[in-house]
């Protein structure tokens, strides 16, 4: 049974389409990656789906009794009250229950009637025990746990709710929306404002889920992790596709290759039918059979190829070769009034580095690539850039380094003083800013638009040190995928935040953790870095459980030796592998056998393309039947195979 059905919604702009009668539905165990480029209309269908504004024309029904909750890109407001009274007071029924509960006493305390007043104590029994279950499934000790997954400290939740900035409201609208346990999470760019550890348990929690979602997200391995279906606006309108989102990118390529060899076929036919018009039509002898190719050319089908829409195209400039040192940082303090952020901090960075800086929300990231762009001053301390290094800085807040009252190539032209125009308008065109968009004003630019303008200037300075902070924030996916793969050939030292999974994956060689003010450097990527510090709790659990259990007494119970944190890894690894190794082999067999119906749907999709196929019934119909059944094996394993996924989550949980 469908969660919502979406039928013939149809949304306009002006004269800028973006939903023309399209429908979907949304099942109760659906996960969707909502997908489009900037300006498609994901940010307006997630409304329309939510609720929260009307189309100009169709119908959102959901199901009986279903909930929803909609996490918008900017929130309102928060229910006034301390942090965790707020998130509590999210959940629907609770304000209904404590009513009904002290009138229920009130009532009691009134009665004189001896049969009124059983009759009323049981209600109240009945109110008590409903409100017994809300506390088990809504109570403060499960919002509490929700607000510190989600990086909130113990001070921090009995903070007034208007004390909270922006980044922190953005997070007690997600733990509210997560207590409520809807049936329909609606999520557009929750990742905007968590940092990586909070990302980290974010990804697990959702994972645990089995309630449908859509989610809109510009990281790849995020949408990976979570998602089992791909709704994509695209140039043809919104299209489904089954799968994660490497999925949708293969099936939407294979579907291409196929509409496009299906159209040559057609296209083929179409001139043989043709030519032997042209050249008998006018005989006598041949006027019956012209007549029959004419009609039978007439019939042929048009072929509607797949569009794809522009999406960012450009490589990073040559750079000159720095020295090996390119920035030595020493004894640096840096404090804002009472808070200290870095104390006696150390760090070098070296030639052909890629650093991705993680941290908790304040804990300093943006102050470290401030303080080596030049841009801020350290307490006490030096940075010393070194050399042969030029610097390029790209801002978290790239909008407030913008002149709002230049146009687009205002803003680029004294970075390329010695440039023809025509030099800078090839290169605002791969940032897909061509024509008369060039002489668009900043301050009307939307934030992906802004983006790309300050990426833009990046390309016009050559630089060998890129320092980028949160560059992906304001670009659609592709453009994301566009810039990291950009990156990938950038011949300098990269220095970066980021919360976006794959981009730091991609990317980083090394990973500075900041905390407490200090920074610690960790080789490899950011699933290496989570994995060690996973290992580290699951060892320092081992501790305190080997200390509570009088295995170890004084300071060596509380610490662990290298040798035991090795046993801890390797018997928390035995045990994964008792668990998760069946479920993985069985999926492993899925896919195996998916991958094998799907080539030979392939193949079979190649064959029935072609039109002088359907001239031979008794060739075309076991190939049709073969098809069909096909169709439905793969239904069928795609189904299993979800399952499967579902209970290695759990496993994994």
């Amino acid at each position: 049974m469908s969660l919502v059905i979406a039928q013939d919604i149809s949304l306009a702009y002006g004269k800028k389409v973006l939903f023309d009668e399209d429908n979907f539905t949304l099942g109760p165990r659906d996960r969707v990656g909502l997908v489009g480029a900037n300006g498609t209309g994901k940010s307006s269908l997630m409304k329309i789906i939510a609720k929260a504004s009307q189309p100009d024309g169709g119908t959102i029904q959901y199901s009986r009794r279903a909930r929803a909750g909609y996490l918008p890109q900017e929130i309102a407001g928060l229910p006034e009250g301390t942090v965790v009274e707020a998130v509590m007071s999210t959940v629907p029924g609770r304000d209904s229950l404590e009513s009904r509960l002290r009138d229920t006493e009130g009532a009691l305390g009134a009665a004189t009637d001896e049969e009124e007043q059983l009759e009323l104590a049981q209600t109240l029994a009945d109110l008590h025990a409903e409100l017994d279950d809300f506390e088990n499934r809504y109570g403060r000790h499960h919002a509490e746990r929700i607000l510190k997954g989600l990086g909130f400290r113990d001070a921090d939740l009995s903070k007034p709710t208007q004390a909270l900035s922006g980044g922190w409201r953005m997070r007690a609208a997600l733990a509210g929306l997560l207590l409520q346990d809807p049936d329909l999470l609606l999520l557009d760019e929750p990742t905007n404002h968590l940092d990586v550890p909070t990302l980290a348990w974010f990804d697990g929690f959702l994972r645990r889920s089995n309630k449908a979602m859509v989610l809109i997200s510009h990281d790849r391995d995020f949408l990976n992790r979570q998602i089992n279906r791909v709704v994509s606006l695209e140039m043809e309108g919104v299209r489904e596709y089954t799968g994660n989102y490497e999925d949708y990118k293969r099936l939407r390529a294979e579907e291409m290759v196929l509409l496009q060899a299906k159209a040559e076929k057609v296209e083929q036919r179409r001139a043989e039918l043709q030519g032997f018009i042209d050249r008998f039509g006018a005989k006598a002898t041949k006027a019956k059979q012209a007549q029959s190719r004419a009609k039978m050319l007439a019939k042929l089908e048009k072929v509607q190829l797949l569009e794809e829409r522009q999406t960012m195209k450009f490589r990073f400039p040559e750079v000159d070769r720095s020295g090996r040192d390119v920035v030595l940082m020493e004894d640096i303090t840096k404090r804002y009034g009472a808070l200290t952020v870095y104390d006696g901090l150390n760090a070098r960075l070296e030639r052909g580095q890629r650093i991705a800086v993680v941290g908790a929300n304040g804990a300093g990231k943006t102050t470290l690539l401030k303080m080596v762009a030049g841009e801020l001053a350290p307490d006490t301390g030096k940075v010393t850039v070194g050399h042969n290094v030029v610097v390029g800085y790209y801002a978290q807040h790239h909008a407030d380094k913008l002149d709002r009252s230049n146009t687009i190539i205002e803003e680029v032209r004294p970075l390329a003083a010695d440039k023809p125009e025509s030099y800078l308008r090839g290169v605002l065109g791969a940032f897909l800013f061509s024509g008369d968009d060039v002489e668009k004003p900043i301050g009307v630019l939307s934030g992906g638009e802004r983006a790309r303008v300050a990426l833009a200037k990046l390309l016009l300075v050559p630089s060998n040190f890129l320092l980028m902070d949160e560059p992906t924030n304001h670009l659609d996916l592709d453009s994301s995928e566009m810039l990291i793969e950009a990156l990938k050939l950038y011949g300098g030292t990269l220095l970066f935040v980021s919360h976006n999974r794959s981009f730091i994956n991609n990317l980083c060689t090394h990973v500075w953790e900041v905390a407490d003010g200090k920074l610690t450097s960790h080789p490899g990527n950011l699933d290496e870095y989570l994995y060690h510090q996973e290992q580290q709790r699951l060892a320092a659990e081992g501790a305190e459980t080997s200390a509570s259990s009088g295995k170890g007494t004084g300071a060596g119970a509380a610490a662990v030796s290298e040798k035991e944190r090795k046993r801890l890894e390797a018997e928390a690894r035995q045990r994964r592998s008792v668990v998760e190794g069946p479920i993985k082999k069985e999926i492993a067999k899925l896919e195996e056998r998916i991958a094998k119906v799907e080539a030979e749907q392939k193949e079979r999709e190649g064959q029935l393309a072609d039109p002088v196929l359907y001239n031979d019934f008794a060739r075309a119909k076991p190939l049709m039947d073969a098809h069909r059944a096909g169709k439905e094996e793969l239904e069928d394993l795609y189904a299993r195979w979800e399952v499967a996924q579902e209970k290695l989550v759990a496993a994994q949980g």
